[in-house]
């Protein structure tokens, strides 16, 4: 649907249907190819339809970034300014920059190694000096008793093998060591390998080392096992010379990435748009000259004007001797759909786009969803108490919304901040339900005036509506108070909330079913105005319409008709007396009237459309084989007729096929007036449990702690309703019903005429490349 814009560079922002879109083709000569395409990346309203040297830069970017994280070196948070980069320049400096730190890291590396050498050779020396010293001490004292031994006799206790190397000298057995550093973890096995390898013919002795050594080959942590003694002067004095050149290593390094980080962002956001930029070019097919590129997308009809602009602004930039040539195509191709949207409307059509994307120009469940959406959450949530808590918690995110946009939040509050518009509205609906409702944390209040009702006299303290007379006008706005604690209060606005539910069901249903109509008017279909619109509203309407206007008819006349009987005997005894439940008269004639049109519109639904589905493609095809395309070129239709569905000259009409998905439909629409109709219900459930579970949170945990008369015991009381109110009622009863909403809308509303298989317009877009990244 091409509208005539209004004036300024952008038409009125519509969201009942999709922006009309347009297929276009774009000529453009070679040497202004990059920089036209880089002018409608920053136009953003092209989608083109379907690198090696800006997918080096990238790397050598992500090898900063990682070096920087290592080092601890932050980037600059500066907002991206556009200093026009020479893209050649920007590639030698970073290859500059990559072998001066590739460079300074492999000298580092080289000196860590040498320096945990060092660091573990000196370990061993301490460990092994230690134990020689020791084990010399030892054999010393050893051996002055042995001296002392041999003047007198051996004795039994005397080792074989001493008496054996002093008898005979040849066979003396000559013993070796070994000294090192095992992991603590690997220390047992190590003990056993050596012991199998050497038959058990082995000393092992194990010292702790107090302070952790690097491995300089694997990076582990190792603990010492020590056997020899050597000089520990000469290599503590190469540690500290070794320690001294790390550091300065490690200094220039920093300064390095510093520097780096300082311009890494703007770097970052050129050779990322420089590759967009070649990713597009490859979209564009040579013409046969070689000498302009040829592309062809989509984009708004409105944005025709400015496309052209920038055509014509990157032709006399670029210098270019000719122009870019831009063109409107014929074409049968679905469009994709595009909705201008703001930072308002963008999360309620986000709502829509997650059940479906709505076909090209398809009539918007999103500009219903925005009224509609928070009321029913606030049906099933109103309490203006919680719904105030929700208000001053979203004005918070709306408040800071251009501080918060640029900070990294998790993933509940980026969901939160993202919605935080519909959240606002949610809790505005939710005060105007809880003042309907007259609760305040479950609290009533005359906030409208004097309640209606009165006691009789000094007796009826109990509050119950017996005791009660009316001695003033109806409470203006909403439940009147004195309903509120009485006996009669869960009947009562258990029958006001379950109606009420009904009410607003059959009517969201009824509006679904209208937008089906001016769907269908839209695309000029009149069977389904006929044969799918007609017959749907007047079966819902026969049977739950005429229930809404039951309940409206009782509530007016305070009848006393039961209309769970009315609505099963106008099924089962159509003809039978009323009775006591007669609202009006001629009510049996109007029963029976509506029952015939809901069983008349069944078979209406199931058996016109398709038969002249059938009559309408044998008239087509009468007399001729092809069907010419009105105002396309022949190319354009050769080329596209394999792509689609609506070819007819390839595709035969399956009559059963097209009956068998008529009643399913149908089926489906009769079941599920009746299913669809009673999850609203859900309403009334939600809101009271929500009611009721803020009214125990207050009757036995506040009030209950306040008649203690004791400080501790209230402010125990005071924390534990807090902790009660904002956990379940203002977080899980939020999320449920949120949910429960979400279910409304898509199952029972928008089945109705949203058919959401489209797909997104995607443009070319600079803007879209850190979102993207995100």
């Amino acid at each position: 649907m091409a509208r005539s814009g209004g004036g300024g560079c952008c038409p009125s922002m519509d969201l009942m249907r999709s922006e009309a879109m347009q297929l276009v083709q774009v000529i453009i000569p070679a040497e202004s190819a990059h920089l036209t395409v880089s002018y409608l990346g920053d136009l953003g309203l092209v989608q083109f339809k379907d690198i090696k040297r800006c997918s080096e830069m990238a790397r050598k970017l992500r090898f900063f970034k990682e070096q920087m994280a290592k080092a601890g070196v932050s980037t600059s948070s500066a907002q991206l300014v556009d200093t026009r980069w020479d893209f050649d320049e920007l590639e030698i400096k970073l290859g500059e920059l990559e072998t001066e730190l590739t460079e300074v890291n492999a000298n580092n590396e080289k000196l860590e190694r040498t320096y945990n050498e060092l660091l573990e050779y000196n370990t061993v020396l301490q460990k092994a000096g230690e134990f020689f010293y020791s084990a010399q001490r030892s054999a010393t004292t050893q051996q002055r008793e042995l001296e002392a031994s041999q003047s007198g006799q051996p004795s039994l206790e005397s080792p074989l093998l001493e008496q054996e190397m002093s008898t005979d000298p040849s066979k003396q057995v000559k013993l070796g060591s070994l000294s090192g550093l095992v992991p603590k973890e690997k220390a047992m096995a190590f003990e056993r390998i050596l012991f199998r390898a050497t038959r058990g013919n082995i000393f092992l002795r194990q010292e702790p080392v107090d302070e952790p050594v690097t491995d300089p080959s694997s990076g582990e942590k190792v603990d010492d096992v020590s056997k020899q003694l050597h000089a520990v002067q000469e290599v503590s004095g190469k540690i500290s010379e070794l320690k001294a050149t790390i550091e300065m290593g490690l200094a220039h390094r920093d300064s390095i990435l510093k520097s780096i980080a300082t311009d890494f962002e703007q770097w970052n956001h050129l050779a990322k748009r420089e590759k967009s930029i070649y990713h597009t070019l490859n979209m564009l097919s040579v013409d046969v000259t070689k000498k302009c590129l040829v592309g062809e997308g989509w984009s708004p009809v409105f944005a025709s004007s400015q496309i052209q602009d920038v055509l014509h602004r990157a032709t006399v930039d670029s210098k270019s001797q000719v122009g870019s040539i831009f063109q409107v195509l014929n074409t049968k191709e679905s469009p994709p759909t595009y909705f201008r949207t703001n930072k308002f409307t963008s999360a309620f059509q986000e709502i829509v786009d997650a059940y479906g994307v709505a076909k090209y120009q398809e009539a918007n469940p999103g500009v219903f969803t925005i009224v509609t959406f928070p009321f029913l959450f606030a049906v099933m949530f109103g309490d203006w108490g919680h719904g105030i808590c929700l208000l001053l918690s979203t004005l918070y995110l709306i408040i800071r919304e251009k501080k918060l946009a640029s900070q990294k939040l998790g993933d509940i509050m980026e969901m939160m901040f993202g919605g935080r518009y519909v959240i606002f509205m949610m809790s505005l609906f939710s005060i105007y339900t809880g003042l309907i409702y007259n609760e305040f944390f479950s609290v009533p209040f005359e906030l409208f005036g004097k309640s209606a009702y009165a006691c009789r006299d000094s007796s009826c303290g109990d509050a119950t509506t017996e005791g009660l007379i009316k001695v003033r006008d109806a409470y203006p706005f909403g439940v009147d108070p004195v309903w509120h604690g009485s006996r009669s209060e869960l009947p009562f606005l258990n029958s006001l909330k379950m109606k009420m539910s009904i009410l607003l069901g059959v009517a969201q249903m009824n509006l679904g079913i209208m937008m089906s109509y001016f769907n269908a008017k839209f695309f000029r279909n009149s069977l389904n105005v006929w044969y799918m619109f007609v017959p749907q509203l007047i079966f819902l309407n026969s049977l739950f319409g005429y229930l809404s206007v039951l309940i409206i008819i009782k509530w007016c006349t305070g009848s006393k008709a039961d209309l769970y009987h009315v609505m099963i005997y106008m099924f089962l005894s159509p003809t039978d007396d009323l009775g006591e439940n007669q609202l009006f008269s001629g009510q049996k004639t109007v029963q029976l009237v509506l029952l015939l049109l809901a069983l008349v519109s069944v078979p209406w639904m199931l058996i016109p459309k398709p038969l002249l589905l059938k009559k309408q493609h044998e008239q087509r095809h009468q007399g001729h084989q092809y069907t010419m395309l009105q105002g396309a070129d022949e190319s354009v239709g050769a080329e596209l007729g394999e792509h689609h569905g609506d070819s007819n000259d390839h595709e035969e009409f399956e009559f059963s096929e097209v009956f068998v998905h008529q009643l399913i439909h149908t089926i489906e629409f009769v079941l599920g007036a009746v299913s669809n109709t009673a999850s609203y219900l859900r309403l009334w459930a939600l809101s009271l449990a929500h009611s009721e579970l803020s009214s125990v949170f207050y009757d036995k945990v506040l009030m209950l702690a306040w008649g203690y008369n004791n400080i501790f015991v209230l402010i125990v009381g005071l924390v534990v309703f807090i902790f009660a109110t904002v956990g379940v009622l203002l977080v899980m009863e939020t999320l449920s019903a949120f949910l429960h909403a979400l279910r409304l809308h898509w199952v029972e509303f928008q089945n109705k005429f949203y058919e959401g298989d489209g797909y997104k317009f995607a443009p070319f877009s600079f803007a879209l490349i850190h979102d993207e990244e995100d």
